[in-house]
């Protein structure tokens, strides 16, 4: 078994995945920064390259000393596609594991399809990814060695490899909605999950493409997220009558997620994960505390009959996909503007109670700056996609 997981970790299976698509390193990539030498690649592991923290008022370093990795931004890894194919498919896979998936398919879901589908989705989806991204900084694997594997993404080189959250998420929004819809909707359940497996497959092969995490990564984020569900499952009716909880209920949503945050594993470099993770949390509590606004005050009208309800699924029309794409572009376009707003104003206001010089963009990465003003903004933009969208949309004659 260990020899097993092992060769699961090896780099060089990544590598020759990497190979059999067509993605290959330059031939000559040039001497690396600091006399590096060629074995060393362009990206590092967590834990190397560190710097020491700017010291001083305003300086910028990471709170609980932590010491920040120097960024390789002075050398970028050189490669050749001999395969566009395989380059487009699994570069957009990869994209459909990141931010700007979440912040529109989640959304889209909420406003067009079900929201009551859409509230038990993304709470699913917070539990799992909170565990995935603490599970990293607990584990401290590094990821896939480069060279011989060439790495497409900078932003998550810092970030330690196991488990794969992308994995994680892809398995856990396929699956949670075919779970969820099979009951709801009257469907092909074949056709469902065949959706649900290729979709999982393509993002989780991505990262292998992409050179950022190992089959065991991987493997490691499908089994945990699998077991997650199992565990939940129970409990998911649960989720669809939160709304109607007690009035101490938003302060629960609030607090706890916060203290998590704060709370998050310490680090022995500086990496994204922990500003991730709130991102995560935050949107998760503010649409939860979303619901529940929307039910104490009845802005929202409740389902007629008990959940879940099953029904056809209404055929695709022209007027249907202009109204879905007008009420998407109208609710995308107020909460980017209450996200910029309101982290303008949160930085603006933590700058000033430590003291710290606006221009320093570095200063963002301390714990006392990082987590509030990712948590306050993100808590703003998931209560705006429940409760203030909803109401534009109402107010435009959109619903």
């Amino acid at each position: 078994m260990a020899e097993l997981l092992r060769s699961l970790q090896d780099s060089q299976l990544v590598a020759r995945f990497q190979r059999r698509c067509g993605l290959f390193p330059a031939p000559d990539e040039g001497p690396r920064e600091n006399g590096a030498g060629p074995a060393e690649g362009a990206a590092r592991a967590p834990g190397l390259g560190q710097l020491p923290a700017a010291n001083g008022k305003g300086g910028g370093g990471p709170a609980n000393g932590l010491r920040r990795v120097a960024a390789p931004q002075a050398y970028v890894q050189k490669y050749i596609v001999k395969n566009y194919f395989y380059y487009y498919l699994f570069r957009f896979s990869a994209a459909l594991g990141q931010e700007v998936f979440y912040i529109t398919f989640l959304p889209f879901t909420h406003w067009n399809i079900d929201p009551y589908l859409s509230r038990r989705l993304i709470i699913i989806w917070v539990l799992v990814m909170y565990i995935g991204q603490v599970a990293k900084d607990i584990l401290k694997w590094p990821r896939p060695l480069s060279p011989p594997v060439v790495k497409l993404e900078k932003r998550v080189i810092d970030e330690y490899g196991m488990p794969s959250t992308h994995a994680m998420a892809a398995t856990v929004i396929s699956f949670t909605l075919l779970l969820s819809t099979m009951d709801r909707y009257q469907y092909p359940f074949a056709l469902g999950l065949l959706m649900a497996v290729v979709f999982s497959t393509l993002v989780c092969l991505s990262r292998l493409y992409t050179g950022m995490h190992t089959v065991l990564d991987v493997l490691g984020g499908i089994l945990v997220t699998a077991v997650l569900i199992v565990l939940t499952y129970p409990a998911w009716t649960l989720i669809d009558r939160l709304d109607s909880a007690s009035p101490l209920f938003p302060v629960c949503v609030i607090v706890v997620p916060f203290f998590l945050c704060y709370n998050y594993p310490v680090s022995d470099c500086y990496s994204p994960t922990r500003a991730d993770t709130t991102t995560i949390l935050a949107a998760g509590a503010g649409v939860t505390l979303g619901f529940w606004i929307n039910h104490f005050f009845q802005l929202a009208s409740a389902p007629t009959e008990a959940l879940p309800v099953v029904q056809n699924i209404p055929p695709l029309t022209a007027n249907m996909l202009v109204l879905g794409l007008t009420k998407f572009a109208v609710g995308i376009v107020l909460i980017l503007l209450v996200r910029q707003l309101v982290q303008n104003l949160s930085l603006q206001v933590l700058y000033s109670c430590f003291k710290v010089v606006t221009r320093n963009k570095e200063a963002r990465r301390r714990l006392e700056i990082e987590v509030p003003y990712k948590f306050v903004t993100y808590t703003s933009v998931g209560l705006c996609a429940t409760t203030f969208v909803p109401m534009l949309h109402r107010f435009l004659g959109l619903l």
